[in-house]
């Protein structure tokens, strides 16, 4: 097998498997906040990853297998809790989290290494922030705007040292280049907000002080 052939294959294995992580995240994350049936969690995951990332049939029910499977999460013809809402689509299974499930997205939410501000998880990580830690959101927030400071020197330097002659490919490089820009002052307002809100925080334990 040439070496080129299986490098290929082997991204592809990774990217296949990051797209799998991210996927599991949503529905566990938004399980999280209602139990739903699969036709709901597709509709809402197409509402928060977007139309360009939006995951068929064919790729979300190999995943509630997947998750049913593990004990993540559990289904059901009928459910009291959303018995009402869902009274006009009886049949429909329901899909909740589990005890297991909960603890599994409580501990991918801690996760903050280099793979959760990658473009594949960054933007699924953001949406369950406010599920998230304050000290994991800094450093997700953090690790984020250095991958995107590196992007953005290596554009400018790549259209600065190999200019194009074509203007349409140039100015397709400089949209690119502005989009980095752009993500860029919005993470370092971000990054700002959070730190004031934790030396808020910090402020505010100082002033109550310990119980006398």
């Amino acid at each position: 097998m040439a070496a080129g052939a299986h490098t290929t294959r082997k991204v592809a294995s990774l990217t296949v498997r990051s797209r799998s992580e991210v996927l599991e995240l949503a529905v566990l994350g938004l399980l999280h906040s209602a139990p739903m049936h699969g036709y709901e969690l597709r509709k809402r995951l197409n509402e928060m990853l977007g139309p360009l990332r939006a995951f068929s049939y064919g790729s979300l029910y190999p995943c509630l297998r997947d998750l049913a499977g593990r004990g993540l999460i559990a289904s059901s013809r009928t459910d009291p809790e959303i018995a009402t809402a869902l009274a006009a689509k009886r049949g429909k299974i329901v899909y909740r989290l589990t005890g297991e499930g909960e603890a599994a997205f409580e501990s991918m939410l801690g996760e903050a290494g280099p793979a959760s501000w990658e473009d594949e998880n960054f933007d699924v990580r953001f949406a369950f922030f406010a599920q998230t830690d304050p000290e994991t959101r800094l450093r997700v927030l953090e690790g984020r705007r250095i991958r995107m400071a590196e992007r953005y020197d290596a554009l400018r330097t790549s259209m600065t040292r190999t200019p194009s002659a074509d203007p349409y490919l140039t100015e397709l490089h400089r949209h690119g280049l502005d989009q980095v820009e752009r993500e860029v002052r919005w993470l370092d307002d971000l990054i700002d907000a959070e730190r004031g809100a934790r030396r808020a925080s910090r402020r505010a334990r100082r002033a109550t002080g310990p119980p006398g």
